[in-house]
């Protein structure tokens, strides 16, 4: 691949080619596997709970690629938001009910860190595990940059695995605390401020 191809990001409509790629992609992500940790489980709920989280992005024409389809990045402009009740019919069914007080405290402390003024959010960013490192995610970040400091508005995402932290503050985005409810994974929502 050059680097051209690598950094050329494009709306995408495949839905399902998307969903794939954030599935595989979050295969090890600690919150994500936290939450449905059977394998069977996961691959049935986990692409219902990207639809339901991030799912808007592909009507509001926000879903970006690159390389393919090898990263994905689904954006939710101001004004559009993820189907909580969905979310909420998700957890209620995936998740074992004596667990479920801690997913949901999860959910509830997301909403308190989520900004209240416009914004762009980001709920999914995800490289196939075979193309990770290849700069495909720093592509989406940036171009998801100059549209944000084009808009003058904030990004906010949450960053769910400890290693990606370092690259969204690469990106100019800053930590505003941590979100944990009893033995979940940390999440660290972070905030990015247009330039």
């Amino acid at each position: 691949m050059t680097t051209s191809e690598a950094s050329r990001v494009t709306p995408t409509t495949d839905e399902r080619r998307a969903i794939a790629t954030l599935t595989i992609a979050f295969s090890s992500d600690p919150i994500a596997r936290w939450f449905l940790p059977d394998a069977s489980r996961y691959l049935t709920y986990w692409p219902q709970f990207v639809i339901a989280l991030a799912g808007n992005a592909f009507a509001a024409g926000t879903a970006d690629s690159v390389s393919d389809c090898a990263g994905v990045a689904l954006w939710l402009p101001p004004d559009v938001g993820s189907d909580d009740e969905a979310m909420a019919a998700i957890a209620t069914e995936a998740v074992p009910e004596p667990d479920q007080e801690e997913v949901f405290g999860v959910l509830r402390q997301m909403g308190e860190y989520h900004p209240t003024e416009r914004h762009w959010y980001l709920p999914l960013i995800g490289v196939d595990a075979l193309k990770v490192g290849g700069g495909l995610g720093s592509a989406l970040l940036r171009h998801a940059a100059s549209r944000c400091d084009r808009d003058a508005l904030p990004a906010y995402l949450e960053a769910t695995d400890p290693r990606n932290r370092r690259l969204y503050a690469a990106h100019g985005f800053e930590e505003l605390g941590v979100i944990q409810a009893g033995g979940s994974p940390p999440i660290w929502p972070m905030l990015r401020k247009p330039r």
